[in-house]
């Protein structure tokens, strides 16, 4: 299936033509022809209905399949209610968003009712929310590596992912995206976190101790009464005279003053901690499918008195519901007993009293825990040291599930008042069902104002234009087609380039010229560069059919990791699109072995394919390709650059080409040997070769190419996303 390997030992000299031909073609137009509407016959059914999903496993935990409405009993506040929709579902399929709009009562593709196998082709969306306001130092290397094992064994390949947590540690890397390097940026930044309860008192009181001292537990009162009279400083014989010994009632009251403070400050924090959650929830709600979110935490107290955390439960519930989260608790103290050890801070404890107490710590600490998962449809993941496992079991359990759909009364839908929500299974007693348990026909109201995702500059005065607003803000706007690509290539004489190329349409009869904008970002949410054009896109006079328009921006930058958001307007409608990208650019003089970002193109049957070095140079100037979309006719090409940092007279260096498809290698090449004959430097050296693709299925596909310098054992690896339609 690899065709025409193209090995190119004088194409560096050609390098300063094509960036040079690349900087010429910003602001040009490449016209290609408009890709062709599919028919959707769309089939209607009833509408303002709402749905809830329901997992159902039989006794060895699996997934239960073929299940029908009737097999179902819904009920809404106690009160039986008529199943209206009713379908099963693969989370992360492409018939995923069609379901569940149809649930919703809107339109479903009628090729989604055929049940046959559809490729994992759009991936899951899943967040990793860090408790770290109550994840002891001690705890913090396991949540860390919980993260790691995900992004580096269990991401799949058209999954996204995010790394939140409580405190915003993350800062701007707290975005959805399936880039690695961002992932592992965004873990990287998890610290250890000071405790924010101020208790300089000894001995050392918890924060359970304070809550049994409020709740008048005789042993850790009389326990902390003691200590204190027994501490406090001697008095002179004269003054003790004067006022007596300390009266052990107001060492009672002292104590009660000093367990009231602490659960006050302990209230303060785990109020911070379901408020970051709950706006993680609600922002969930702008992505497709049914989401899954991880709570990783040392587990909390729910303080009834001295906070509402009860009712930030209910709204985090509720708010799921509107959202399609189901979350999973994970307990990352793994298999604790509960009681002290000698490890611990605790004060001596001869008579025991503090021991008698502490044995219902753990399960009241992991009472919050139950709740979050259970009453959103998932797990409490507590007291196992296996978490890895735990993980793969639950991204295993949640990966298909039943969508049922009800209707509504009229003044139902007005109320945000929270309903409870029960399925039961009739005449299969040995299932287990479930669901979430709660949810509100109208939008839970916020229970405190939330942080937004960080958006650097989005109140600067650039801000407030409309193009600009829309490019800053979490979610990307599709209002009109936007694609983006981002390639880097180590240039002579300019150094590591960074080049941003934009595509959309141009409408028809378009006039006015397109605004384009974009914004560099560096992993702090800094702007590194920006840029803001006006584009008319080249056509013949009379043709008015819609066309592809590419813009090229190129930029010199440092090394780093970089987000780059761009947008399109067009001026005559006010439609806007918006799209965003990652890029990870090596320091390549702190690299044995660097790859270039893959420059890809299309060539079509019949088109010229002579394997010289200058069709290599075509694949970077002759239909460069930005959207990566490419026929199933035709052929792929691609050009990269290999960095060697190698003392060697002669390196010797292989490549090997892999295509992957939902995790899945389709392709791979043997070894094939890099050509240096005639090469000046051999610090720099280009291949270029093309692909195939008629004999493979459409769908989504990673290209991914492996340099191995066999001298030195070094390897490095670079990859792009493509579709084949």
């Amino acid at each position: 299936m690899l065709v025409n390997t193209v090995f190119v030992p004088r194409l560096l000299v050609l390098l300063g033509l094509v960036l040079a031909l690349v900087s010429l073609a910003a602001g040009q137009s490449t016209e290609k022809p408009p890709t062709p509407g599919q028919g959707e016959d769309v089939l209607r059914i009833n509408t303002a209905l709402v749905q809830t999903d329901v997992m159902v496993f039989d006794h060895h935990g699996r997934f239960v399949d073929g299940l029908r409405p009737q097999d179902f009993e819904l009920r809404i506040d106690g009160q039986p209610r008529q199943i209206s929709f009713f379908d099963q579902v693969r989370a992360g399929s492409r018939s995923e968003d069609s379901q569940l709009a149809a649930a919703r009562g809107q339109t479903r593709s009628e090729n989604t009712l055929s049940g046959g196998p559809e490729p994992l082709d759009r991936g899951r969306t899943i967040f990793f929310f860090v408790d770290d306001l109550h994840l002891a130092a001690a705890n913090l290397t396991s949540a860390r590596n919980l993260l790691l094992y995900y992004v580096d064994k269990q991401l799949q390949q058209n999954d996204e992912a995010a790394i939140t947590s409580a405190s915003g540690q993350p800062g701007f890397l707290q975005q959805v995206t399936d880039n690695k390097d961002v992932l592992h940026s965004a873990v990287a930044r998890l610290k250890v976190r000071p405790s924010l309860v101020r208790d300089f008192e000894r001995p050392p009181m918890s924060e359970y101790q304070a809550l049994a001292i409020e709740r008048n537990n005789p042993d850790v009162i009389n326990y902390f009464v003691d200590e204190l009279m027994k501490n406090m400083p001697s008095l002179p014989s004269i003054a003790a005279a004067r006022v007596g010994a300390l009266p052990r009632t107001r060492a009672e009251q002292q104590v009660r003053d000093r367990a009231a403070l602490i659960l006050q400050q302990s209230a303060v924090i785990t109020t911070g901690t379901l408020s970051s959650l709950e706006s993680l929830v609600r922002s969930a709600a702008k992505f497709p499918g049914r989401k899954l979110v991880f709570f990783i935490s040392d587990g909390f107290f729910l303080d009834l008195r001295n906070s509402d955390s009860l009712d930030r439960l209910r709204v985090i519930t509720a708010a799921a519901a509107r959202s399609g989260v189901v979350l999973y608790s994970v307990d990352v103290r793994g298999l604790v007993t509960g009681v002290p050890d000698a490890s611990s801070e605790a004060g001596p404890d001869p008579g025991g009293r503090l021991q008698r107490t502490a044995g219902g710590e753990l399960v009241e600490s992991q009472n919050g825990m139950h709740a979050l998962a259970s009453d959103t449809g998932g797990r409490a993941i507590l007291n196992t040291n296996s978490l890895e496992s735990a993980i793969n079991k639950a991204l295993e359990e949640t990966s298909a599930y039943y969508l049922l759909a009800w209707r509504p009364d009229n003044d139902d839908q007005k109320s945000d008042r929270f309903r409870l929500i029960s399925v039961s299974l009739v005449g299969h007693p040995d299932f287990t069902v479930r669901m979430r348990q709660g949810f509100s026909y109208a939008e839970p109201p916020v229970s405190r104002p939330s942080k937004a995702e960080p958006t650097p500059a989005a109140n600067s005065k650039e801000a407030q234009t409309p193009l600009r607003s829309a490019m800053l803000a979490a979610a990307a706007e599709h209002e009109l087609p936007v694609s983006l690509s981002l390639t880097y290539v180590n240039a002579p004489d300019k150094g590591l380039v960074l080049t941003i190329a934009v595509q959309t349409k141009v409408a028809t009869g378009e006039k006015p010229p397109i605004e384009v904008a974009g914004v560099v970002f560096n992993e702090e949410g800094k702007i590194g560069a920006q840029f803001a054009d006006h584009v008319t896109g080249n056509r013949p006079n009379g043709d008015k059919a819609p066309k592809d328009m590419i813009y090229i921006y190129p930029v010199t930058v440092p090394s780093g990791l970089y987000q780059v958001r761009v947008g399109v307007r067009d001026p005559t409608s006010g439609a806007i699109g918006t799209a965003q990208d990652w890029i990870k650019i090596p320091d390549l003089s702190k690299t044995q072995l660097a790859l270039s970002s893959l420059i890809i193109s299309e060539r079509m049957p019949g088109s010229a394919g002579n394997g010289t070095a200058g069709e290599a140079l075509a694949v970077a100037t002759d239909g460069f390709s930005v959207d990566h979309r490419f026929s199933r006719d035709s052929f792929l090409r691609f050009l990269l650059f290999l960095y060697s940092q190698t003392s060697s007279a002669k390196p010797d260096l292989a490549v090997q080409v892999q295509l992957i498809r939902d995790n899945q290698p389709v392709l791979t090449t043997s070894l094939r040997k890099v050509n240096i004959e005639g090469v000046q430097d051999l610090t720099k050296l280009a291949y270029a070769a093309e692909i195939s693709l008629e004999h493979l299925p459409a769908g989504r596909y990673l290209l991914q190419v492996t340099a191995i310098d066999r001298a030195t054992r070094q390897d490095a690896t670079q990859s792009t996303r493509f579709r084949i339609e």
